[in-house]
Formats: C-alpha cells, structure tokens, sequence
C-alpha cells in the first residue's frame, strides 16, 4: 500500500481501531439503529415549533412571528411551520416527538464549541473526550461483530471520537467502494515505525470494509430517491445501506445552513421544507423494505436562536431549543416544558431539560444500556416515548 493510499484512507475519514473489535449491543439483539441529523448553524426552535397561543411570541418578532397561513397546530398552544407539512404526516402516525426546551447549564454560543459539546455530551464547565454514545456501544459484554460502529453521511466524524472501534465516513457508495478495495489490498509491512503503525491500523479495518463492500455489490443496486436537497441525498444513502443490510447501529447526516442571522424567514422556510421532505420520505421508504420500527431518527444542533429577533430580520445565537425524535416504534407527541417567553436571559430562554436526559433515554431504553455515562440525567418525562 502505498503513502498516498494510506493518506487518503485517513483523509477520507476513517477512524482506525489499533485492533480489531468484537462488540456487543442491545442493537444486535434488537437490530435497531439511530439516525442523527444535525441541524448546523443552529435552528431557530422558536420558528420551528411555535407558541402561537402566548402573545409574548409577537412582541418578540413583529417581524418573523409565523403567522396562522404559515403554520399548522398539533396542540391548543403550539404549532409546526408549514413548511414541515411532509413531517406533518409523520406526527399523524403517531411516530414523531417534540422535545421541548433542550439546552445545558452554561450555555457556549459559540458553534465550534456548542457543537463539539452536544457531540461528546459536556456542558459548559467542559466537553467529553470521547463522541456521546462511542464508549457505551464499544464497551458492552457479549461479543457481536458488527459491520462498523458507526457510519457518517456528511463526512463529520466529531461525533465519533474515539481510540477504539470502526467509526467510518462515507458520502458515496462507490466512492467507499473504490477507497475499500485500495485498502483490502494493503498487504504491505515498512521498516519506519510510524509508517508500520498505520499499515497496522489499517489492516484491521479490512474484515469491516470488505464485508460493507460486498453487500454494498450484491444487492442488486437498490438505490433510493429521496427529493430533499443535499440531506434527502444523504438519506437516500441511509437507505441504501440498510437494504443492503449493513449492520450499523449508528448513521449520522447533516443540514447546513441554520446559522440565520439576516433575512430568515425565506431561508428558514426552505430548511425545513427540506428536513420535512427528507424525514417523511425516509420513514416511507423504510416502511417499504420492514426497516421504520428498527430505526430511531434524531435532529440535534448546536443551540437555539434568541427569542428576540434582531434588526437584520434574523435571530442571532440563543440557547434552548426543540428537538425532533421519529421513528415506527416511538410514541409520537409533545414532551417536556415548552421554555418561558417571559423569563428571558439576555434575550435568550431558559432551558427546560438537559440534552443529556435524551441521550440516557436513547443508550437505555432504546439500546436497552442500562448502565450508561448518562444514568444520572435520567428523566421521567420521557418515560413513555416508546410504544
């Protein structure tokens, strides 16, 4: 194998395990799986899911308030924007949850920061060193072979952080093909020790990366066609790979552009339409192959926006902020306390319920990880979001 090849391997995202790993889950015994979508640049949850019943919201945005054409009600004091009317469809099943006032104590408004916080489960006194749910799906008791820990769409491995494991990025199926058979070819030993060490690591991702490639060749080209922009692509991909039947617990996306601070309200609208589009074709398109109630879709983003608006007609960087959960065995409607209009911080709402209560939520009732990082922000408010 040459330099260049091993370059280009680490470029390419790959995180390589020293040795190979045989893990176990909950997700072998369940076959389930999660879908992370981040929102980056931060979504305005205020213009997301909106308190139409409270005045507040008005005197805050004269000008982005969503009026009632533009929006649609799920409960007798909230609504969705129009623009999700396709995730709509998802809430009518029954399968989608809004999770309400989403934020951590000492709040970063920075994105780099923010962001690298929600990813490793930190707060503001200080980040993990390791991606959120990397430790706990590597360190389970009983030996399952997966084909990859984990799997990135949109090239992001922040989230994947880890010494150990096979966390893989992939933004093609034959890009990844191509990179595959470079690397499964590697057969090489060199006398510089450093050298030496990534033909070592690299090695050990031959099993993982022949497996996902041959799957990825025999299923008979099943490709899906999800109309959403660039994350419907990303999540036409999702799909092809559990058609494929490769064995993942984790796939992660993503849906720039949040970061609104002028002239919101158009672009904002075409976010969303795009996210709704992207998870309702999703949900449909897993419902065809018996894939929906194995599947648990989360969005995630760096913070919220102020609840006031700016004079750009835009929302600068805030806090607390609502987060979106769908899945074919998740009990669908509203959880937790939607954040006051009328205690505001500099501006900014206070959040109602740690992030973190979701991701226990996630490694124990999902993953059935009972003993996770996360048990002491166990909530019950979120006891019965599954069916």
């Amino acid at each position: 194998m040459h330099r260049r090849d091993i370059l280009n391997s680490l470029l390419s995202g790959l995180i390589l395990p020293l040795v190979p790993l045989k893990i176990a889950s909950a997700a072998a015994k369940t076959g389930r799986r999660i879908v992370l979508i981040e929102l980056s640049g931060a979504n305005d949850g205020l213009n997301t899911v909106i308190p139409f019943a409270n005045d507040r919201y008005f005197d805050l945005r004269p000008n982005l308030a969503i009026e009632p054409k533009d929006r649609f009600s799920i409960s007798n004091s909230l609504a969705l924007h129009s623009a999700l009317t396709n995730l709509g469809n998802v809430w009518e099943r029954g399968e989608l949850a809004v999770i309400q006032g989403l934020g951590y104590p000492g709040a970063n408004r920075s994105h780099f920061k923010s962001i690298a916080l929600w990813e490793t489960g930190g707060d503001g006194s200080g980040s993990g060193k390791t991606g959120w749910l990397t430790e706990d799906m590597e360190e389970l008791g009983a030996a399952y072979d997966f084909d990859a820990h984990g799997i990135s769409l949109d090239g992001g491995m922040g989230i994947f952080t880890s010494q150990n494991g096979i966390w893989l990025s992939m933004t093609s199926a034959e890009q990844f093909k191509r990179l595959s058979k470079s690397t499964i070819a590697a057969k090489s030993t060199s006398q510089n020790p450093a050298l030496e060490m990534l033909l070592t690591r690299a090695a050990a991702l031959n099993s993982s990366m022949e497996r996902i490639t041959n799957k990825l060749s025999t299923s008979r080209g099943r490709n899906f066609k999800i109309r959403a922009g660039d994350l419907g692509r990303q999540l036409s991909l999702a799909t092809t790979l559990i058609a494929a039947g490769i064995d993942t617990p984790v796939l992660k996306v993503k849906i720039d552009g949040f970061d609104t601070h002028e002239d919101q309200s158009w672009r904002h609208q075409r976010l969303l339409e795009n996210l709704g589009r992207a998870v309702s074709g999703f949900a449909q398109q897993l419902r065809k192959i018996d894939q929906w109630d194995n599947t648990l879709v989360l969005t995630y983003s760096e913070f919220g926006r102020r609840a006031v608006e700016n004079s750009t007609n835009g929302t600068d960087h805030g806090t607390a902020a609502p987060h979106f959960m769908a899945g074919g065995a998740i009990n669908g409607g509203l959880y937790g306390t939607h954040p006051s209009l009328s205690a505001l911080i500099d501006g900014d709402m206070q959040f109602t319920m740690d992030y973190r209560s979701v991701y226990e939520w996630i490694l124990s009732q999902w993953f059935e990880i009972e003993s996770n990082r996360f048990k002491e922000y166990r909530t019950d408010k979120l006891n019965s979001l599954m069916v």
